[in-house]
């Protein structure tokens, strides 16, 4: 089987390694001149430590640890309040696994690049799908060449351009969170330190600084817009340049209070600004005829939901042991030389069968959040605060946390794993190349 994925973010590289694993031909097309290795905090947990642990890079996981102690509130003089630490049973919005997403990335491209049958493609993207029919997908690479595939899957972010091609608008459903995130990287400071600091701004909007393993801080202002005309300003922005988006972001945090001024300030010179609009994508069906789509192109979370990263790599994992299974059909003659592939979907649907409830429970943010942590008035602010600060207390005593069934490790599964016959020791890698490969990395 040769398999095209779109994209080498977190999803594309991990079907490359356990698509490859099983058996097939795998080449990865991306659309950046060479590997990005950029993206704020993000954190690994469940079913996905499993597969990273599978994968042999739970070493290189915490090795790159954001080394983030934990997170805590800030209050109006800019002193904190209330902190979550990072431990074992307790209750923290800073994961013990805590990394980069660009180092995630790198971390998974890193450990797929020299495995057998696995070829990556920099500066190239599908430009046209050509067909997609009962035999083979057909593309028209940005390069001009046109190739088929037995399998095309669109890990291509958010806005794939895929997806829009192979699949009617009518099957993809846009859900607005109401809320718009700013992020970059600034100078760090002596007076910064390795938690999660959060302040609550009044008007909605928050302002929060985050360390990273490279001597710098990962900064970030956070808007739920009040009325209309603030919503219209800030959709009117998300499709202009970085100096329309500072404008507004000045304009907007001038009066934030605690560092906004010291952010705004850092951000203007920042390589990686970047502006996010909190939009969920939600599928009919993932699939149609051979094409797939797989990450935040079928099933985007928004970062509200902790779980980005994890449903990519636990999806890529299923999917890829699902197209396992697909029976190989000899010829007429019976001979071992395969002449045929199974068309993919069957395990194409079984794949959905078995992802799409965890995705969707995944997708369930709570009507209430985020609007909770973006107080608009004082009196709200007040509240928040105070509901935290308790809240804060209750979860260091660690018989409250049994009983109320929180401080789960880390580690314990969220979806459990199906077994994938190819995917065990002496599977259709062989175990001296598996060694090869990691010695190269």
């Amino acid at each position: 089987m040769h398999i095209l994925i779109s994209g080498a973010g977190i999803a594309g590289p991990t079907l490359a390694y356990w698509a490859a694993k099983a058996g097939a031909r795998v080449t990865v097309v991306e659309k950046a001149a060479s590997f990005l290795a950029s993206g704020q905090n993000i954190d690994v947990s469940g079913s996905a430590l499993e597969i990273i642990d599978k994968m042999g890079l739970m070493d290189e996981l915490r090795r790159l640890n954001t080394t983030e102690n934990g997170t805590q509130l800030i209050d109006q003089r800019g002193h904190p309040f209330a902190k979550f630490p990072v431990k074992e049973g307790g209750a923290s919005p800073t994961s013990e696994f805590e990394i980069l997403r660009g180092d995630l990335a790198t971390m998974l491209y890193e450990a797929t690049k020299n495995l057998p049958n696995i070829t990556y493609h920099f500066y190239t993207t599908v430009q046209k799908v050509l067909s997609n029919d009962n035999d083979k997908v057909q593309v028209q690479l940005s390069t001009g060449a046109t190739h088929s595939y037995d399998l095309l899957v669109a890990a291509d972010g958010q806005w794939s351009k895929i997806r829009t091609q192979c699949f009617p608008a009518e099957s993809i459903r846009v859900v607005d969170k109401n809320m718009m995130a700013v992020y970059a990287t600034i100078p760090r400071i002596p007076s910064d330190n390795n938690w999660w600091n959060i302040y609550f701004a009044l008007g909605s909007r928050i302002v929060a600084t985050r360390p990273d393993p490279y001597g710098t801080i990962r900064a970030t202002l956070t808007r739920m817009p009040c009325n209309a005309a603030q919503k219209e300003a800030w959709q009117a922005v998300a499709r202009s340049g970085p100096k329309a988006q500072k404008e507004l972001l000045r304009r907007e945090f001038a009066d934030a209070g605690w560092q906004a001024q010291r952010l705004l300030d850092g951000m203007e010179k920042a390589e990686d600004f970047y502006l996010h609009v909190f939009q969920q994508i939600k599928m009919s069906t993932w699939s149609t005829g051979r094409v797939i789509c797989l990450g935040d192109a079928a099933y985007a979370p928004t970062p509200l939901s902790g779980s980005g990263a994890g449903i990519a790599i636990i999806g890529a994992y299923v999917l890829a042991g699902e197209l396992s299974k697909l029976i190989l059909k000899p010829d007429e003659n019976g001979s071992e030389n395969v002449s045929e592939i199974e068309h993919p979907r069957t395990a194409l649907h079984a794949y959905e069968n078995i992802f799409r409830p965890f995705v969707e429970q995944t997708q369930g943010i709570p009507f209430f959040f985020p609007a909770i942590v973006h107080p608009e008035t004082p009196f709200k602010r007040w509240l928040t605060q105070t509901f935290l600060w308790t809240l804060s207390k209750l979860v260091a005593i660690p018989w409250v946390v049994k009983l109320f069934g929180g401080g789960q490790d880390e580690k314990e599964e969220d979806l459990p794993l199906p077994s994938y016959a190819r995917f065990e020791p002496g599977g259709a890698v062989g175990a001296e190349e598996e060694k090869t490969a990691v010695l190269d990395r």
